[in-house]
């Protein structure tokens, strides 16, 4: 027969090794969260740089035909560029929120630049009639419909993460195992962004 204190030693490894399986499944699930709103973010990352590689040929053709828009011109290729070293920084360090912030100010304001390109074009009725601006202006706006499904998805896995680590038990673990602070949404201004590219050229 096992002495009361041999018991009480099993009774407590047993409950250490029960401790240490959920505080291992915590942390799984912290990563497995976490990698997922990753992956989100690297979906986006693949959309807007599709979208930054069109705006280039989208200002060579409209610039055969916009002389007198050098300015607007100028504008839509700086604020490109900016949103490229925005996106660069954001995927360095997905869901950080000073990274998040900066990216969706730059995106806001290069769907401005871009929103006043289209509207500036309008006076020009041969550029409205080249085919390969109406082929880019189709590019860019089924672009922007896919960065709105990733950017949804990547904000869906974003709140499913902060909820987990803002829930019990995990809240007391999640600091002591690295997730400290909660990822940041990603919001453009929709409007701006998405209506930029719908453009009638017919």
């Amino acid at each position: 027969m096992l002495s009361p204190a041999v018991i009480a030693m099993l009774v407590l490894g047993g409950l250490a090794v029960v401790l240490f399986l959920w505080g291992v499944g915590i942390y799984n699930r912290l990563v497995t969260l976490k990698n997922r709103f990753q992956n989100a973010f690297s979906q986006i990352e693949v959309q807007l740089q599709r979208r930054y590689d069109l705006i280039p040929n989208l200002v060579e053709i409209a610039k055969g035909y916009m002389s007198h828009e050098r300015e607007t011109l100028e504008a839509v290729i700086t604020a490109r560029n900016q949103a490229v070293g925005a996106l660069k920084a954001a995927a360095a360090a997905p869901g950080d929120a000073a990274a998040m912030a900066n990216l969706s100010s730059a995106e806001q304001g290069l769907g401005g630049v871009l929103g006043r390109l289209f509207a500036v074009s309008e006076a020009y009725p041969d550029l409205k009639a080249n085919q390969n601006m109406a082929q880019l202006t189709e590019e860019l706006t089924s672009t922007e419909n896919k960065v709105s499904f990733a950017r949804q998805a990547y904000n869906d896995a974003v709140t499913e993460y902060n909820t987990y680590k803002q829930t019990f038990p995990p809240i007391f673990f999640a600091g002591l195992l690295g997730h400290a602070a909660d990822a940041e949404l990603l919001d453009f201004d929709d409007a701006k962004i998405n209506e930029a590219p719908k453009v009638s050229f017919g």
